[in-house]
């Protein structure tokens, strides 16, 4: 008998704003990583500008820009606050589809 893995679903959130320097070089970064998982059905990018969605940026408790949530079926399982490598959070992504 064969037993087959669940994939889980991953929701990458970025929260940034307009004015942020660091947010505007995390940019190329982020479209990079989301390029890299086209086809992907399991992983899911949204983007957040904290002065347009004060509601989600609440709930969040992001208090700092920029910020990369990672959820796996709905449950925070990373925050990144301020800039970090490519490599973390791709490994943080795949981390998390395991």
């Amino acid at each position: 008998m064969k037993i087959s893995k669940i994939k889980k679903m991953v929701v990458v959130k970025k929260f940034s704003a307009t004015w942020c320097g660091p947010c505007r070089a995390l940019a190329p970064v982020m479209g990079q990583i989301k390029e890299s998982y086209v086809g992907n059905s399991n992983v899911k990018f949204e983007e957040y500008d904290v002065d347009v969605y004060n509601e989600e940026t609440q709930k969040y408790n992001v208090t700092s820009v920029p910020t990369i949530i990672i959820e796996k079926d709905g449950e925070v399982v990373e925050r990144f606050t301020g800039l970090s490598s490519k490599i973390a959070y791709v490994n943080a992504i795949n981390e998390s589809l395991k």
